[in-house]
């Protein structure tokens, strides 16, 4: 069990994140935040468990903590905003039981807590070289491509992005976008154009938020999914964010557009989606994720976003 004397301090990715949110919910996610000590030290009575230490980097929106369960088998502590984005993560990680993700153990998952498998943290597929990462990701992909269940909790991609379509829109309108009005404007037709026109007729349970990034060594299978914003839909939504992974260097490599265009149709290829639709859904996601980053300050990760839509 945690010592009285551990501090649990966010690590500073998390802090900066959360310093930047300015839409409705920022007051409170800085008020957990503040929370996020005892409320770790809570978790850890509770749990009779033994801290190692605070992962880091960590993410955005959760702290990890490394602990022990009172066996001594390690795990990870996982600490979210209770806002419900923990509650659905539980959910897919539950119904997918293990296969190709991070394996649950315990969870309150009205507020934001799970207990998970210890992964090695430090070693995801961005630790290999692009093309051996882009054919682990790939396969691990592939074994999250479930039906749902009857009853499942997911929002389907179409009212998801429809949210999301509605905010470009007024961002759209402020003065600070009036150089990316195009690219808005077609990344809002592409994706009326894609919903128009049905993908996959048999709709899949999708990880949603699914890079190098999120895939991490584990002990029982070499590489597992973490960190699911699941949804329900076309798997060539879920493929996007591998087609923009490790965008910095694609980007200032020679031939980027080439490339870009090269890694849509590898992908398609390998895993069965129509090209067209994942090039789509890349540009729309890329669009939608830079203009964001622009609206909260974040001008160099959101310029690079939109150059790279911009190529495709």
């Amino acid at each position: 069990m945690a010592n009285a004397n551990d501090r649990f301090e966010p690590p500073e990715r998390l802090v900066r994140a959360l310093g930047r949110e300015e839409e409705e919910g920022g007051v409170a996610a800085r008020r957990w935040l503040a929370d996020l000590p005892g409320s770790a030290r809570e978790y850890l009575e509770r749990w009779e468990l033994t801290p190692d230490r605070v992962q880091t980097p960590g993410g955005r929106t959760s702290m990890v903590v490394l602990v022990r369960q009172s066996d001594g088998t390690p795990a990870a502590l996982k600490l979210g905003l209770p806002d419900g984005a923990i509650a659905l993560e539980h959910a897919a990680l539950t119904h997918w039981n293990g296969r190709g993700a991070v394996r649950p153990l315990r969870a309150d998952p009205d507020a934001g807590v799970l207990l998970l498998e210890r992964l090695h943290g430090d070693v995801s597929l961005r630790s290999l070289a692009d093309a051996k990462a882009l054919l682990e990701a790939a396969a691990t992909l592939q074994r999250l491509w479930v039906p749902p269940a009857e009853g499942h909790p997911f929002t389907g991609v179409a009212d998801h992005t429809a949210a999301l379509a509605d905010v470009l829109r007024e961002r759209r309108a402020e003065p600070w976008a009036a150089d990316v009005r195009t690219v808005i404007d077609e990344a809002l037709e592409l994706r009326e154009g894609l919903l128009a026109d049905a993908g996959d007729p048999q709709p899949s349970l999708l990880h949603g938020d699914y890079h190098q990034g999120n895939v991490l060594s584990g002990d029982r299978s070499p590489w597992l999914a973490i960190g699911p914003r699941p949804l329900v839909g076309e798997r060539a939504y879920d493929l996007a964010w591998l087609v923009r992974d490790r965008l910095d260097t694609l980007l200032a490599a020679p031939g980027a557009p080439a490339a870009a265009r090269r890694r849509v149709a590898k992908l398609a290829e390998s895993l069965d989606v129509d090209r067209d639709r994942l090039r789509g859904w890349t540009v729309f996601r890329a669009v939608e994720a830079g203009v964001r980053e622009l609206s909260t300050g974040g001008r160099p990760a959101g310029e690079l976003l939109l150059e790279f839509a911009g190529l495709l």
